[in-house]
């Protein structure tokens, strides 16, 4: 639909009563991907009702790339384009890459589309592994719990394995957005008591499925980072801790240590 005139108009009217701060921004969105003013009308009323306007529409820009997102399945942050820069820095062009709590599978994509790495996948969420193999060659995506549903042939075999594993702690789930909350999985956004439960996990099994000199590369918060920092030293990696300003964003970057 054309953006401008009436529709334009009463739709951002009713989103920003609805409490939506970037009204503006949202209505162009709903308008473009609008079939007509019947779809117009249904989409703005799931908007006002509380549901993410990725999840309304399909789809989420991220790193450049149009990423689809189903309901029910957890929707890339911008933040998050962070851990992809910090992947890529490693990604050689015969890599062997490996994107674990996948989700839509939106940083595997961005780092299939900007190099030539082999890149896999891997989610235990059944939406969150329909809705990667959209984005990703379905071949490369598979269902299982962090390393558990992975194909032999690549046992020792990763170059790089990221993850924007779920990091929040338990008792702050609460208090996050209600987008998150109530339209997005749980253990997509639990990280257990202090929110490094997965971290301290993948930090014990990345071992046996990286190359020699691999790199694990993992979002968490300026809080976190020391401790997730941690735990990957406790297992056998040397770290660095990046902070992209632009995005808000802080990545924990472990390379195993040589093996003796």
């Amino acid at each position: 639909m054309t953006v401008g005139g009436t529709a334009y108009d009463s739709t951002v009217a009713a989103l920003r009563a609805a409490g939506c701060v970037f009204a503006e921004e949202e209505a162009r969105i709903l308008l473009d991907f609008a079939h007509d003013d019947t779809h117009l009308t249904q989409m703005l009323g799931r908007r006002v009702g509380g549901a993410p306007l990725e999840h309304i529409v399909g789809s989420v820009d991220f790193y450049g790339l149009r990423i689809h997102v189903g309901d029910g399945v957890f929707v890339p942050r911008v933040r998050t384009e962070a851990l992809v820069r910090a992947a890529l820095d490693h990604v050689t062009s015969s890599a062997t890459v490996l994107e674990l709590c996948c989700g839509c599978a939106g940083v595997a994509a961005a780092i299939a589309t900007n190099s030539d790495a082999t890149v896999y996948a891997t989610d235990i969420d059944d939406d969150a592994v329909a809705c990667a193999r959209r984005n990703l060659a379905p071949d490369r995506v598979f269902s299982g719990d962090l390393f558990g549903g992975l194909p032999d042939h690549l046992l020792g075999q990763c170059d790089v394995v990221v993850a924007n594993a779920p990091y929040v702690p338990t008792r702050e789930v609460e208090f996050m957005p209600p987008e998150a909350r109530e339209h997005e999985p749980r253990r997509s956004l639990d990280g257990g008591e202090d929110g490094l439960d997965l971290h301290r996990r993948i930090a014990v099994d990345a071992p046996w499925w990286l190359a020699d000199d691999g790199t694990v590369v993992l979002e968490t918060s300026r809080k976190q980072a020391a401790t997730t920092e941690k735990i990957l030293q406790h297992n056998g990696f040397d770290t660095t801790v990046l902070r992209d300003r632009t995005v808000d964003g802080t990545v924990v970057v472990g390379t195993i240590r040589p093996r003796l």
